[in-house]
């Protein structure tokens, strides 16, 4: 049964879509069969595995038009499929305000593919809106991606908030799945004191793996690839492999 886990920060600019798309990507080279989930209308998952031509997307599944099975496509790598997302999605949050049980559209939707799939992972929009909370409500954990930058660690409590009131009336089973350091430099100061008050304030749960700052990992998604296919010998690539690793054996 797959682990469904939502990657979020309400901040953009941490790298969380590029952490979706190559985590995913990573995880289906180590042989687990993956679902990339793109939740954001903004539809740079799906442009970053290089879907550019969709007919059914997450819009359509959302609203309840079709079935979620039908709006999958493969990807250039075996083991990965991606569910697309385009601009219209930014219509799915205004329209779903109205509809019972809202927030639990996604689960109810997610449930037929659990046993297709070992991982399902969701790109969520850079807010906290209706779409990130189907995102959470449908999630088993979150990871959270932070990047080593100034006021890193800004705004996390009100991310933090969400995860506890969704924990506390929508889905008392998610958990953190973990903290992920992006954009580090360990020869900055700067970037080593967020690493230590990352540890600090979210201990264990704050991965070994650092993703480091890498003009490849940059230039992939204008490419539609996946760092893996683009530079598989990058420090970038290297990252995710090791993290795809790390998350392998905590779910093992």
């Amino acid at each position: 049964m797959a682990k469904i886990v939502a990657i979020s920060n309400q901040k953009g600019g941490v790298g969380k879509t590029t952490t979706a798309v190559n985590l995913s990507a990573s995880l289906a080279v180590a042989e687990k069969r993956t679902l990339l989930l793109d939740l954001d209308p903004q539809g740079n998952a799906s442009s970053g595995v290089g879907i550019s031509s969709m007919e059914k997307t997450s819009y359509e599944f959302m609203l309840g038009e079709v079935e979620v099975g039908s709006c999958i496509q493969n990807t250039h790598i075996s083991f990965l499929d991606v569910l697309p997302s385009d601009r219209r999605l930014a219509g799915a949050e205004v329209e779903l305000v109205t509809q019972e049980n809202r927030e639990g559209f996604l689960k109810r939707a997610l449930n037929s593919l659990r046993d297709r799939y070992d991982y399902i992972i969701i790109d969520t929009p850079p807010s906290l809106g209706l779409l990130t909370l189907n995102a959470l409500t449908s999630a088993d954990s979150v990871l959270i991606p932070i990047q080593c930058e100034y006021y890193a660690l800004e705004g996390l409590s009100q991310l933090l908030s969400t995860v506890q009131l969704v924990q506390r009336g929508l889905n008392p089973l998610l958990r953190l799945e973990g903290v992920l350091l992006t954009m580090y430099d360990r020869r900055l100061k700067l970037s080593n004191q967020v690493a230590e008050e990352a540890i600090d304030f979210f201990g264990e749960t704050v991965y070994e793996t650092k993703v480091p700052r890498n003009v490849r990992l940059s230039e992939a998604p204008s490419f539609g690839k996946p760092i893996l296919l683009y530079d598989v010998d990058c420090v970038g690539s290297r990252a995710y492999l090791e993290l795809a690793q790390e998350v392998i054996a905590k779910n093992s």
